[in-house]
């Protein structure tokens, strides 16, 4: 599998995966990014599908809404749970 694919299909499905789990549906994950509302829904859906590729801004947007960092998007099934709680680690301090 090509890299760029394999993580493409990673992105689309930690993205839904973030959103569900937040509570979020396409449309307000999408206005709360800073996507225009009358589009926000269907980028959303297509960037969950594969279809588009946000760009790094928009990626890191969409990080900072759903309270993950980016390279939870994008890393190898391996490493994400360790990405994860290193970033909680961090705010954890941060607040104290």
């Amino acid at each position: 599998m090509k890299t760029e694919i394999k993580y493409r299909q990673i992105f689309c499905k930690r993205l839904k995966e973030a959103r569900l789990a937040k509570g979020l549906s396409q449309k307000k994950l999408g206005i709360l990014a800073g996507i225009d509302e009358f589009v926000a829904s269907t980028r959303i859906n297509r960037y969950e599908k594969g279809i588009y590729e946000p760009n790094l801004e928009t990626s890191g947007k969409l990080a900072e809404v759903l309270e993950l960092p980016l390279a939870y998007f994008y890393a190898e099934d391996e490493l994400v749970d360790l990405i994860v709680a290193y970033a909680k680690s961090c705010q954890d301090n941060a607040t104290h």
